[in-house]
């Protein structure tokens, strides 16, 4: 199995690598990816400028664009014949609207406009708690096991949040939800000649059972994005 890797971190990001390492024990890959974080820039292309490339090493390449532009030159030339294409492991959720905000998201929603098998991987945060990447590892392997033995959606991509408990389970409860539609805040703070958004991300709103309540309540949340709902 071969898999087109990208994100919105960058090139560098920890997330990046402990998804090569995941996908490297399952198949073959090849990683393009901005050469600079581009969280929260959504569906943003590159149409009028130069899409430049560096080589990062062996099957990597660093692009100068956002994450869909990485989508799209991985399908297009670098990794055509890829199995699948995986963003991520982005390091902070992305549940319920941030998917329309988010590069990871955007990049595997890329990959599924062109009919391509996608998945977006993201590793929650709790308020005051560390993050573990070998433990992070563990669970995106154990999730992707699971994932790439089901039928491919068609027109739509897998939205995968992992939680960040108090424990080192790896064999954790994974529940298939819908995207929490409920608003972030858009509380902002006048200093100035500035407005500074004031926001608590950890106790945002959220439905029972939606994609939001069950990754902050330490499960596994999984989404059928779908283009077309």
């Amino acid at each position: 199995m071969k898999f087109a890797l990208t994100n919105d971190d960058g090139i560098d990001a920890a997330g990046l690598r402990t998804l090569e390492t995941v996908c490297a024990s399952i198949g073959s890959t090849v990683t393009v990816a901005p050469d600079l974080p581009q969280s929260g820039s959504g569906h943003r292309v590159t149409i009028q400028e130069p899409l430049r490339f560096q080589e990062r090493g062996k099957n990597r390449y660093s692009v100068a664009g956002y994450p869909p532009d990485c989508a799209r030159l991985a399908l297009a030339h670098f990794a055509s014949d890829a199995d699948w294409l995986i963003a991520g492991i982005n390091q902070g959720a992305n549940l319920g609207v941030d998917t329309y905000m988010s590069g990871t998201a955007a990049a595997a929603r890329e990959a599924a406009i062109q009919g391509r098998p996608a998945i977006a991987i993201s590793q929650y945060i709790g308020k005051d708690k560390e993050l573990d990447w070998k433990l992070t590892a563990s669970r995106t392997a154990m999730i992707l096991a699971e994932i790439l033995s089901k039928p491919v959606p068609e027109k739509a991509f897998w939205n995968i949040n992992i939680p960040n408990p108090d424990n080192d389970t790896v064999d954790m409860e994974v529940v298939y939800c819908r995207i929490d539609p409920s608003p972030h805040s858009i509380t902002y703070e006048l200093e100035g000649d500035s407005f500074i958004y004031q926001d608590d991300y950890h106790s945002r709103a959220r439905r029972a059972g939606r994609d939001i309540d069950v990754c902050m309540g330490g499960r596994i949340a999984v989404t059928e994005v779908a283009l077309d709902p």
